[in-house]
């Protein structure tokens, strides 16, 4: 794997693109860029993606769709009130209805974008 920040580089592209109201997880965003044993990368990627406006971590969560990095954002409530803002049920810090929302970048992305610099 090429150097952190790059990588991170790449976990913000794919954020990035993200459709408003869609929800995806660590593990399908490092599965995605080739890197399936690093979903905690992809979790510290999103920690530091809080100093980027364009990014919104708000809408990765883990693999069964709990809002495990809320801690990150500047209230505990923020990430819940950002995805309810985009029509996202969120219950006891828990996506409703997750596969309906789940966004997985192999079924919309080109994968050749993101690994061939």
């Amino acid at each position: 794997m090429k150097e952190k920040s790059d990588f991170f580089s790449k976990v913000f592209a794919v954020v990035r693109l993200i459709p408003e109201g869609k929800v995806t997880s660590y593990g399908a965003i490092a599965q995605f860029l080739g890197a399936a044993k690093s979903a905690r990368m992809v979790g510290y990627a999103m920690n530091a993606s809080h100093q980027l406006e364009d990014v919104p971590a708000h809408r990765v969560l883990n693999r069964n769709g709990v809002l495990t990095g809320k801690h990150h954002f500047s209230t505990t409530d923020a990430m819940q009130r950002l995805l309810e803002e985009e029509n996202v049920s969120v219950i006891n810090d828990q996506i409703q209805n997750f596969s309906k929302h789940f966004w997985h970048p192999a079924d919309h992305l080109d994968q050749d974008d993101f690994l061939n610099d």
